[in-house]
């Protein structure tokens, strides 16, 4: 069987699994059921300095909601954890003596103070807890004090803040990033410049869930009003593996561990960040919606998956995917494909037709010779793979690309097989021009 045990910054773990830094993570016995489970490591929720903050005493979560009402988005206005730093402190080092084979870092949010820091750390490593997760993301209740993603959108913070705790301590450095940016390579440059030993990513997304319209007012709310909150969940992946690619992809980062965060709620996601550069994945919405033992599905789904591909460890996949991921001007736009419906697979429901007819490019007919039939018109086909994103069948309407030598029937070029991209196109008015012909003796 394959080998899913994880080794991250010499912390080992028997799998890759991990409960991120959030409710489930708050107290030694939510943890502990954790590890009975059979997660591989928690990140403990973020610890402050005392007195303990105070969080509101009423809705916290707020869910979007598909329409057979899974739990798609979840948002959240809870701040780091409201129990005093001893009795969290007391409990990590119980829970790290009961359980030496799992990973046990601990998140940490102080003000931007190194003394601070330097306090904080102190305590933690005493603990024996395998390292720290810097908490620079938190989007509401601590960035407004000057914490959180406060200090994860400035680069020069986090390069100064992650500095002081790599000054300050031995443990490994983890630095947990903010979505709230524009470009999140220059967070990334600045934790690695600062030291870290890896970032973590994403922390949830700046949201409001809804509003109310009977009693007009914003979701979640307490005695009638409400503040903004994070979001997270199966919704943020496609962001989330966004932002992990383009770290694992910048040269500036590209050797810099990395632990995928954002709607991971099975095997596959999970290998979705392994395959883009993740040693590890951390898990937060799925658990508080199906509760601890989803893990042995992902454990069993993740090693079911090496096996079928011949895969012996994590590392022979990590990062294979990454290769694939280019900006938008590298493409190839000698390359062509066409929408193809497996006539015997198809329902007839006509959702391709409709969306095809409506949004996109009159593409695929709704009768041949007088019979309903949804049939792609080459002619018109740009090969945008929207009738197959939609088509509630799998695998009915596939993508065939076209082969060297045949003719795209919607523009009548033939197709060459040659790798062309927008630098070399000739309508790109930037391109280089042509070489010159070499001058006749």
């Amino acid at each position: 069987m394959a080998d899913i045990r994880s080794n991250f910054l010499g912390i080992r773990s028997p799998n890759p699994f991990w409960l991120a830094s959030a409710p489930p993570t708050d107290k030694e016995i939510n943890v502990t059921r954790a590890f009975e489970a059979g997660w591989g490591g928690v990140v403990w929720k973020t610890l402050g300095e005392d007195p303990p903050i105070v969080n509101v005493n009423g809705p916290r979560y707020a869910t979007l909601m598909a329409q057979d009402r899974r739990v798609i988005g979840l948002n959240n206005i809870e701040l780091i954890t409201d129990r005093p730093l001893h009795t969290n402190l007391q409990e990590i080092r119980r829970v790290k003596r009961s359980w030496p084979d799992r990973a046990l870092l601990v998140s940490l949010m102080v003000p931007c103070e190194e003394q601070s820091w330097r306090r904080i750390l102190a305590q933690v490593e005493d603990t024996g807890a395998d390292g720290v997760e810097l908490n620079f993301g938190c989007p509401h209740g601590m960035s407004e004090r000057g914490m959180g993603s406060a200090v994860g959108q400035v680069p020069e913070y986090i390069r100064m803040v992650t500095a002081w705790c790599k000054h300050h301590s031995r443990l490994p450095v983890v630095v947990k990033l903010t979505p709230n940016v524009t470009d999140v390579r220059l967070p990334a440059r600045a934790a690695r410049a600062g030291g870290a030993d890896a970032v973590s990513l994403i922390n949830t997304i700046n949201s409001v869930m809804g509003v109310d319209l009977d009693r007009m007012v914003m979701l979640p709310s307490t005695a009638g009003q409400g503040s903004h909150g994070g979001y997270c969940g199966p919704a943020v992946k496609p962001i989330a593996l966004n932002m992990v690619a383009e770290i694992a992809r910048d040269a500036r980062t590209a050797d810099l561990p990395l632990s995928g965060i954002g709607g991971v709620g099975n095997w596959r996601d999970a290998a979705e960040y392994i395959a883009l550069g993740c040693g590890t994945v951390q898990v937060c919405t799925a658990a508080m919606v199906y509760g601890f033992r989803i893990v042995q599905d992902m454990c069993d789904g993740l090693s079911n998956f090496m096996d079928e591909q011949g895969y012996a460890t994590l590392d022979d996949f990590r990062g294979r995917a990454l290769a694939s991921v280019r900006d938008w001007q590298s493409l190839d736009l000698g390359h062509v494909e066409k929408a193809l419906i497996d006539q015997d697979a198809c329902i007839r429901c006509g959702r391709c037709h409709v969306v095809c007819e409506d949004t996109a490019h009159q593409a695929i007919t709704a009768m041949v010779d007088g019979v309903r039939r949804f049939q792609v018109k080459e002619e018109e086909c740009v090969g945008c793979n929207l009738c197959a994103s939609i088509c509630p069948v799998p695998g009915c309407i596939s993508m065939r690309a076209l082969q060297p030598g045949e003719v795209d029937a919607r523009t009548g070029i033939r197709v060459t097989g040659e790798y062309a991209n927008w630098t070399t196109h000739p309508n790109n008015p930037q391109r280089p021009p042509p070489a010159a012909a070499p001058a006749m003796a």
